[in-house]
């Protein structure tokens, strides 16, 4: 490398920070809107359409959708959700799926909505959160279904 081209390396790279402070100088200068967001005081508007993490429904009287039919867990390409399932007796003598547990990875998921789509009975959706940070990765394995919560009546 010579003595020429070293030079003209110095010279772009300083002609390079010029024009960027240039520009960082006009925007100072005549700034028309902000553009920049206080983050944690203003929180962003989300598009209709985002996905933020799973969730299961339930209502008022601990109810949810779910049946237990594992076809989340199957849609699924990355093994995110686990459906542990048991059987309930009812007054009739009847065994009939239910859910034990619902378990989600939120560190796995890839909100791909894929799991959504498969369930027969909308049980569960994508829910608009976006704030997952935390310290310990355990946290963000999640148990959807609320303790104590049991189907539906007239979901099948």
């Amino acid at each position: 490398m010579s003595i020429v081209d070293y030079i003209m390396n110095v010279y772009n790279g300083v002609k390079s920070l010029l024009i960027g402070m240039r520009r960082t100088g006009y925007y100072f200068t005549h700034h028309r809107e902000i553009i920049t967001q206080q983050y944690p005081e203003v929180k962003p508007v989300l598009a209709d359409r985002f996905r933020g993490e799973v969730v299961m429904t339930h209502s008022d009287t601990n109810e949810h959708r779910c049946t237990g039919c594992t076809a989340c867990e199957l849609a699924c390409p990355n093994g995110t959700i686990k459906v542990v399932t048991k059987f309930d007796v009812s007054p009739e003598g009847k065994k009939k799926k239910a859910v034990d547990t619902f378990i989600y990875h939120l560190e796995l998921c890839t909100m791909c909505n894929l799991c959504i789509q498969a369930c027969p009975t909308d049980a569960i959706r994508m829910a608009q959160n976006f704030e997952h940070s935390v310290y310990d990765r355990s946290k963000l394995t999640k148990q959807l279904n609320k303790p104590g919560s049991k189907v539906m009546e007239g979901v099948e």
